[in-house]
């Protein structure tokens, strides 16, 4: 409208509060990524291994199915920290590998389509920017790790009483914190990447390697230098042995805790590092 006829007004409605403004984000990354048939398909087959396992909990305890098959009972895996500790090792390796397939597509196209000064030059704080993006990860990862954990404890301590989950409280703890923290590091390091790598399939494959090629490298250094360190850049045995620390189960590492915590924590500090210097308003092209 023309200047001069001074009919024009500041916007005077609702204004979103500035706490969930991140979810912004979040919602329109889900929109585009659910557009996708394989992801679906990928979500529907992480969850294989938890129905199972919920299944095999309901049928352990169930007389007349072990008494059909004549199945005496305590042939049958226990439900302990081993059989929550496997439940780790599986549902953490599909979660790395849905992270090589959605993480790098959040951060990339904003910066390769110069879209982030339109994201940072409204009331949108780069803490936010990242925030919004690393929910995308943090809510998908969680439903296929220790959300589906944490119901197979509640199971079995309904069908067993609620005694032993009571004994067993630390499993459940173990399961919170160790796949909490798996999912953490999982976002963290596909954010970094995607803003570093600007190919998605460059950097999908990234994620990848970052797991395979540390346990590979780890290995060759174990054996060319006869020592135990080399362990350290394979982020699955040192997530492994945080889980098995977590919950009270003996997997026969040779890692210490200590040593595992400090990578781990480690690598959430580099990535965010690397995340400090590429989620800008501007880039210097030199």
């Amino acid at each position: 409208m023309a200047v001069y006829k001074r009919i024009y007004k500041g916007y005077a409605g609702p204004i979103t509060p500035v706490a969930p403004r991140f979810w912004i984000l979040t919602r329109y990354s889900y929109a585009r990524l659910f557009q996708s048939r394989f992801l679906v398909i990928f979500l529907a087959v992480c969850m294989f291994y938890p129905v199972g396992c919920a299944a095999f909990i309901y049928l352990s305890h169930n007389a007349k199915f072990l008494t059909m098959l004549r199945i005496p009972a305590g042939q049958l895996m226990q439900i302990n920290s081993r059989f929550f500790y496997y439940f780790c090792i599986v549902q953490g390796a599909l979660a790395y590998l849905l992270t090589a397939f959605v993480g790098p597509s959040l951060v990339s196209p904003d910066l390769v389509n110069g879209a982030m000064p339109l994201y940072l030059c409204r009331p949108f704080s780069r803490t936010q920017y990242v925030a919004g993006k690393m929910s995308v990860l943090l809510v998908l990862l969680s439903l296929i790790t220790w959300v589906p954990g944490l119901l197979l404890f509640v199971i079995e301590s309904g069908v067993t009483g609620w005694d032993w989950g009571w004994e067993n409280r630390s499993i459940a703890f173990g399961l919170f914190a160790g796949l909490g923290v798996w999912v953490v590091v999982l976002a963290l390091i596909a954010l970094a990447l995607s803003a570093w790598v600007k190919w998605k399939i460059a950097a999908g494959a990234l994620v990848l390697g970052v797991f395979f090629a540390g346990a590979g490298f780890g290995a060759a250094i174990d054996n060319v230098l006869r020592t135990n360190y080399g362990a350290l850049i394979d982020l699955t045995q040192v997530a492994h042995t945080v889980w098995a620390d977590l919950l009270r189960y003996d997997s026969g590492t040779d890692m210490s805790v200590r040593d595992a915590w400090m990578v781990l924590g480690a690598t959430c500090v580099i990535c965010t590092v690397l995340l400090a210097r590429r989620v800008r308003a501007f880039e210097v092209v030199k």
